[in-house]
């Protein structure tokens, strides 16, 4: 199984499970999909999108359930992210991890 995560503050997966669906973070709605990250890539883009935001989440999700919606394109530096073109259910979310910042203020994936 392929995980793919998106990090976003809690406020905004809270309200996704009261709506039953989740459309995306800001940055998603203007980009058109929502950005998610693959295991390797997210604690780069934790460092660099979210320091000093706190009571953030990391969500992971099977990057096969997703179906062809899911579309691997390129991105910073020409690797390949995971982009979905459509919206998320949160009974799709197969973890939920609350994330702590270090002393500069970086979220803490745990990933590695």
């Amino acid at each position: 199984m392929t995980l793919v995560y998106k990090i976003l503050p809690k406020t905004l997966w809270d309200e996704a499970k009261a709506a039953g669906q989740f459309t995306g973070a800001p940055i998603d709605h203007a980009d058109g999909y929502i950005h998610l990250s693959a295991a390797e890539q997210a604690q780069e883009t934790a460092a660099l999108y979210f320091k000093g935001q706190e009571d953030l989440l990391l969500v992971g999700f099977d990057a096969d359930a997703l179906g062809p919606e899911l579309k691997w394109e390129a991105s910073r530096g020409g690797a390949l992210f995971p982009h979905l073109f459509r919206s998320l259910s949160p009974d799709e979310a197969i973890s939920e991890k609350p994330l702590a910042l270090d002393a500069d203020g970086v979220p803490q994936l745990g990933l590695s």
